[in-house]
């Protein structure tokens, strides 16, 4: 029999040395935003001039680390599936590069080697007492990346709960073990104004009592979860987790019992919030960490009756085409789970996928709705997946509807400063 603690001592190295395990030219994979291990990626970049060509792919990266480094991309290079504020002006100027992706298919591109994984660095709860960590914090494609991966690193910190699900690798699977004891990444519910307040209570109109829920990122569905606390027996299947979803548990909105698909249960693929949320994950046996291709698969995720995806985006043109992840041809997020989701809604029985903007960007001098979307945008959600799209003026239902009726209904809830020109933009593009 394995005696688990001889292995984790023999294996229990410093982040420094850790790096022994790399060689020239290595793809590490690291997962998503909290899930990142920051002792780890803090030695890499210390240490970067070591090493050629090797290459980080990571969603949704939060750590400034020494590597993003436009002078030293030969030596270490970030490669991004989603930008964040720290990798988006290195994406944009060059130095870094984007991976175009739907995140329910990361992990099956990783296992079929459509995308390389030499080494897995991530964060882990604490070793149990069977020899198990949990990746609790970003299930998401470390899984497959860890069937994958020729070395598994993992930065053991206490603060990371121990989650249920598909999320466990065991000591013999692991090369090395950091330990750390910083606290964890924090990011609570942002902001929340008086347009997001309106559309966000355009949305609680749409969920009824025991619809199973997705929520997006941004301080429009932030603003939808605090308006929601009324409901009763609200299920969850939803890529990220937050806190806004935990105060919706312990409000009493949250019980799962309505769910036709894993009754009981709330599914996430990665979590970032604040220590509130963490240490309500720490063996909460109704959660469950499972990866993207799982939790994010349309087909899977659309076996939930009554799902209800609430997605952002920057702008929506008069077919309803949304473009949610650049600004033109600059590079501002990536699609992430968004066109998972809405798929997954359209495929529920009783589904509805709502796409949420503010009517205006730039202190409202530039409309989100136009009559196209701006040259060079990418096209994150096509006009024939789009069902609702909600401003603080409204809500357009698009599903069935003409091309006549689709900009009829965007220019109802645009700001009315803007539904002259765009009257006449559909006039003049025969839609009206």
């Amino acid at each position: 029999m394995i005696n688990v603690s001889e292995l984790y001592r023999q294996k229990r190295v410093c982040a420094s040395d850790a790096l022994a395990l790399l060689q020239d030219g290595d793809s590490i994979i690291v997962p998503t935003a909290a899930s990142e291990p920051p002792e780890l990626l803090a030695a890499l970049g210390e240490a970067r001039r070591r090493f050629r060509d090797i290459k980080v792919y990571q969603l949704l990266g939060l750590g400034n680390y020494g590597y993003y480094d436009p002078q030293t991309t030969d030596h270490v290079r970030h490669v991004a599936y989603f930008l964040s504020g720290t990798t988006r002006k290195p994406c944009q100027e060059g130095w870094a590069d984007l991976v175009p992706n739907h995140f329910s298919e990361i992990p099956r591109m990783i296992k079929r080697g459509e995308l390389p994984a030499d080494v897995l660095f991530a964060i882990a709860s604490p070793m149990d007492e069977h020899g198990y960590f949990a990746l609790s914090l970003g299930a998401d494609y470390a899984m497959a990346a860890a069937s994958r991966a020729r070395a598994i690193v993992l930065e053991v910190n206490p603060n990371v709960p121990f989650a249920y699900g598909e999320c466990h690798l065991h000591i013999s699977q692991v090369a090395a073990v950091v330990e750390s004891q910083l606290p964890l990444r924090q990011v609570g519910l942002g902001e929340i104004g008086e347009v997001q307040q309106t559309i966000g209570a355009y949305v609680a109109e749409l969920v009824n009592d025991g619809d199973t829920l997705q929520i997006g990122f941004g301080g429009i569905p932030d603003a939808v979860v605090t308006q929601l606390a009324h409901k009763r027996d609200l299920g969850i299947h939803t890529e990220m987790i937050g806190d806004g979803i935990i105060s919706l548990w312990e409000s009493g909105a949250i019980s799962c019992r309505k769910k036709n698909f894993l009754p009981g249960k709330m599914i996430a693929t990665f979590a970032l919030g604040t220590d509130r949320l963490y240490k309500a994950m720490h063996h909460n046996m109704m959660l469950e960490m499972r990866p993207s291709d799982f939790v994010n698969d349309p087909a899977i995720a659309g076996q939930n009756d009554n799902l209800v995806a609430i997605n952002g985006t920057l702008q929506v043109d008069l077919s309803g085409q949304c473009g949610s992840e650049s600004l033109g041809y600059k590079p501002f997020s990536s699609t992430g789970g968004q066109t998972d989701f809405i798929r997954a809604a359209n495929r529920s029985n009783g589904g509805r996928g709502i796409i949420v903007t503010p009517s205006t960007a730039k202190g409202g001098t530039v409309s989100r709705i136009s009559p196209t979307l701006t040259e060079g945008t990418f096209v994150s959600c096509s006009k024939n997946d789009v069902n609702y799209v909600v401003t603080e003026y409204g809500v357009a239902q698009l599903r069935g509807k003409s091309l006549r009726q689709r900009a009829q209904a965007l220019i109802a809830i645009a700001h009315p400063d803007f539904r002259g020109e765009l009257t006449a933009a559909a006039k003049k593009m025969n839609l009206l």
